[in-house]
């Protein structure tokens, strides 16, 4: 579980193909001797396994499900990454609960200045758009943001110059891809209501009706 407050930028030293799946070698922006084999760590979103170090880095393996189904599969050697570890438990959350399984990929349709900050308008699959709300919480490339507005075809954002500084949003261009987690518990919230609709296994959603006689 994370937080979607990105720790710092590390780099991709090597991508090395592996069959269908790959391997990522990457220099943290913290000390190496911090990172622990088997820890999970958040990279632009996608939650990786540590799965040895050295090299100047920790390497993670990348399943070819998540190449195809996240932004990793575009990464370069010498590219920039958000980087972030696992939440600890007593840590503060200061941004929301990030579960670091990307749910789409989406695509930056607009920049702008607006005072200090740059809004960015992003398009993401209509099925995905229906767990993004107007106030709400989503994570961009790993990076817990505030939705500004929603229309029919994403969202907009507005980040502040310090977010800007300290992720990969400051290198983002019109047209470039980004990997989407919407809310983890509004997701929960949406599949028990599940719009009263049979789910799978023969069970009712929860229903508007249900939650009446319950007092809600």
């Amino acid at each position: 579980m994370f937080t979607g407050l990105v720790e710092g930028l590390g780099q991709v030293l090597r991508v090395q193909p592996k069959g269908p799946d790959a391997a990522l070698l990457i220099k943290p922006p913290w000390p190496l001797d911090e990172t622990v084999l088997g820890e999970s760590i958040a990279v632009n979103g996608a939650c990786l396994t540590v799965t040895s170090t050295g090299g100047g880095g920790f390497s993670v393996d990348v399943s070819a499900e998540s190449l195809s189904r996240t932004t990793l599969g575009g990464l370069k050697t010498g590219g920039q990454i958000n980087l972030e570890r696992a939440l600890k438990l007593g840590d503060r959350l200061g941004g929301h609960l990030v579960s670091g399984h990307v749910d789409c990929v989406g695509q930056i349709t607009g920049k702008e200045q607006v005072g200090d900050s740059i809004r960015f308008a992003v398009s993401i699959p209509p099925e995905h758009l229906f767990y993004i709300v107007e106030k709400g919480s989503v994570t961009v490339e790993g990076i817990s943001l505030t939705v500004n507005q929603v229309d029919a075809s994403g969202f907009s954002l507005n980040i502040i110059p310090h977010t800007m500084s300290g992720t990969t949003l400051k290198l983002a261009a019109i047209g470039d891809s980004v990997n989407i987690e919407t809310d983890l518990i509004g997701k929960y919230v949406a599949r028990l209501l599940n719009r009263g609709e049979p789910q799978s296994g023969g069970q009712e959603g929860l229903t508007r009706e249900q939650l009446a006689k319950l007092g809600f």
